[in-house]
C-alpha cells in the first residue's frame, strides 16, 4: 500500500478565488479516454477559463497561441471534443458540457406503444394476454 505524503507541504492547493474546476468524472467514467492529447488539451483550457457555467469566447487565434497548436489541429480538436458531447461551440462562444446525460424529454406514448408496453409486461410477469 502506498502511503500518501505531501511531497512540498508548502504548496498545497487551495482553492482559487476565481471559478474553475475538473470533474472528477471526466477519468472515473472513460469520457477523456475519448480525446487525443490535443483534444484533452483544449478541454483543458476551456475548462480553465470557463466561467461558473462553463462559457468562454477564446479566439482560435488565441487558443491557437496559448496551447502551441496549429489552426487546423485546433479544429479538429475542437470537433472531437463535440463528437465527444464534451463541449458545443456557436462561435465565438464555448461552452463546456456537464457530464451528465442530457435529460430525456418526456413525451407521449402513442396507443401502440403503450399496448407494446402492457404485453411486455404481462409476458415478464408471467399473465396470458
Amino acid at each position: 500500500m502506498v502511503v500518501k505524503r505531501l511531497l512540498y507541504p508548502e504548496r498545497v492547493r487551495k482553492l482559487p478565488p476565481r471559478f474553475s474546476w475538473v470533474d472528477q468524472r471526466l477519468v472515473r467514467d472513460r469520457h477523456i479516454e475519448r480525446c487525443d492529447a490535443p483534444a484533452a488539451a483544449l478541454y483543458l483550457m476551456l475548462i480553465t477559463v470557463g466561467d461558473a457555467q462553463g462559457l468562454s469566447y477564446y479566439s482560435d487565434a488565441a487558443l491557437s497561441r496559448c496551447l502551441s497548436m496549429d489552426p487546423p489541429r485546433l479544429v479538429q480538436a475542437r470537433a472531437e471534443l463535440i463528437r465527444a458531447g464534451l463541449i458545443a461551440y456557436d462561435r465565438p462562444l464555448y461552452q463546456v458540457l456537464a457530464l451528465d446525460p442530457p435529460p430525456v424529454e418526456a413525451r407521449e406514448l402513442t396507443v401502440e406503444e403503450l399496448r407494446d408496453r402492457w404485453r411486455r409486461l404481462r409476458e415478464s410477469l408471467g399473465k396470458p394476454r
